[in-house]
């Protein structure tokens, strides 16, 4: 049980309980100074760090890192004294894929290491190939004709407008959101109905990228008639960062594609600056990668702090993150950091004997970053399908899910996601934290994470306003996203906020408001 404090709660009690009157929503003051001195004095963030980036690695969905990633969540949830914590099947996702082996260099005009990765789910080159790369200009298929039969074996490059110049950059990599940011954030109007096709972009400029990637899927077509050895791709970035992506489909029966690298932007160019040249450019390199076809299903991790209050233990306060990543980092920033702090509630909470009313259950997601995939899965497995609407009887029972996954950044605050009627709530529970930097209360909304899957069938789902840090600029699905980049005391603030938030909404004697529910939507084609 939550330990009484005998000298009053100190100085924040009365801060608190001064709140308590203000914004007619109980605060527990005693609760928050425990859950306070456990997150900030006592955390474990970077121990849990150390275990998921540098020990497990990268954890694609449906890789051996990720099955290495929830085997040691299950055992770490398990010792932790968690209920019911399992690995839980949410429904079918395809083929996993790993690389085995990387290695690219220029040899010629000089030696110099390309910095690069595979695609993901794209072949290895089966064992060291080495050749003049080849320049292919060709807006149509037509234009290729004049290669064929000189490919085979080639490493490749393919000129494209897109492909321009770097710039020097003149704007810090790290920031935090400034005062008036915050401030303005919190004084948005709720977002007015989209009219027409959402986030459609210009009919001219939409049906040239249409154009374009049907005319590269073409080239690509040809060139594994053709049996090139290796395509190099300009990766997007600079100063060495690329951001990476996925080169083929991991569907069970996706076709083949040819081997391809993403390559540094400086690297790249540099080598595409010796072709437009007429200069020689030659490339060694070995890639092996592995695809894994036993198992097409993707799975969640959970786990529960078991409610006790006679009346509410059947309802659910759910929190997580996703746990996969892309592959040329370690994941640290996305999303380890967002399932390092939802682990560290859980043990704050845990550590301080908290039995909750309500049973409080955390999901570390599989494939967010192929589409929500796990959390859209158990929702529709648990709550409802959002193209039918048609209710399952958990969804009466969840008070509210929580997550985060914006990067390594303290929490500042909370997006109400629309829902107004929670906005004095969350003020209440974030004004003990105020001088932790955690005050600002928005309606808007952050989208491209999976609270957006309890949104979607009329849930409360919510995703923490945190500082930008260098996520956009330097880590989010690149080669940087490593450890290194996690910084401890946001990590700290952020668990202890969250649990904090955890702990009340357990306690609060009702649910957290909802928004009308929505209508059904048809799936995506």
């Amino acid at each position: 049980m939550i330990k009484k404090f005998t000298i009053g709660a100190l100085a924040i009690a009365f801060s608190l309980n001064t709140l308590q009157t203000w914004a007619q929503e109980p605060v527990n003051a005693d609760a928050v100074q425990q859950i306070r001195k456990e997150g900030l004095d006592n955390s474990k963030v970077m121990d849990i760090a150390f275990q998921i980036t540098d020990v497990i690695g990268p954890r694609l969905a449906n890789s051996p890192g990720i099955k290495k990633g929830r085997d040691w969540a299950v055992k770490y949830f398990t010792e932790l004294g968690l209920k019911n914590a399992k690995q839980e099947s949410w429904g079918d996702f395809g083929k996993g894929w790993s690389v085995e082996r990387y290695y690219a260099a220029t040899t010629a005009p000089f030696y110099r290491p390309i910095i690069g990765y595979p695609k993901a789910w794209t072949p290895g080159t089966n064992g060291p190939i080495k050749s003049e790369v080849v320049l292919i200009k060709a807006d149509t298929v037509t234009d290729l004709e004049k290669y064929k039969g000189k490919l085979a074996g080639k490493i490749v490059v393919i000129e494209s407008v897109m492909v321009q110049p770097l710039k020097n950059s003149y704007t810090p990599d790290v920031t935090r959101h400034t005062d008036e940011k915050l401030a303005e954030m919190a004084a948005a109007e709720p977002a007015a109905p989209r009219q027409g096709r959402p986030g459609g972009r210009g009919g001219n400029q939409m049906a040239m990228m249409m154009r374009m990637r049907q005319n590269r899927a073409a080239i690509n077509d040809v060139l594994l008639q053709e049996k090139v050895g290796l395509v190099l791709t300009y990766a997007r970035g600079s100063y060495g960062t690329f951001f990476t992506s996925n080169g083929a489909s991991y569907a069970m029966d996706a076709k083949p594609v040819n081997p391809e690298l993403e390559v540094s932007a400086e690297d790249f160019l540099h080598i595409l600056r010796l072709l437009r040249a007429g200069q020689k450019v030659e490339v060694e390199a070995e890639v092996k990668t592995t695809f894994y076809a036993d198992d097409a299903k993707g799975y969640n991790v959970i786990a529960e702090i078991p409610g006790t209050d006679k009346k509410l233990k059947d309802e659910i306060v759910m929190l997580g993150g996703h746990f996969d990543s892309w592959h040329s980092g370690t994941g640290a920033t996305d999303n380890a950091a967002g399932s390092i702090v939802m682990i560290e509630v859980m043990r704050i909470l845990k550590a301080i004997d908290f039995k909750p009313k309500r049973t409080i259950r955390i999901a570390l997601w599989d494939a967010e970053e192929q589409g929500l995939h796990g959390s859209r899965g158990y929702v529709k497995q648990h709550f409802a399908d959002p193209s039918k609407m048609e209710l399952l009887p958990e969804h009466s029972k969840l008070s509210a899910y929580y997550n985060l996954d914006n990067g390594t950044g303290a929490v500042r605050g909370i997006y109400l996601q629309g829902n107004a009627a929670a906005r004095d709530i969350f003020q209440a529970w974030l004004n003990p934290f105020a001088d932790l930097g955690a005050k600002t209360v928005t309606i808007n909304n952050t989208g491209g994470t999976d609270h957006q899957a309890y949104d979607a069938v009329g849930l409360p789902g919510f995703q923490f306003i945190q500082d930008p840090m260098d996520y956009n600029t330097r880590t989010h699905h690149t080669n940087q996203d490593t450890y290194d980049r996690l910084v401890e005391d946001d990590l700290k603030k952020s668990a202890t906020i969250i649990a904090s938030f955890v702990y009340h909404t357990s306690e609060r004697a009702e649910k957290i408001p909802r928004k009308e529910l929505p209508k059904p939507v048809a799936p995506r084609n």
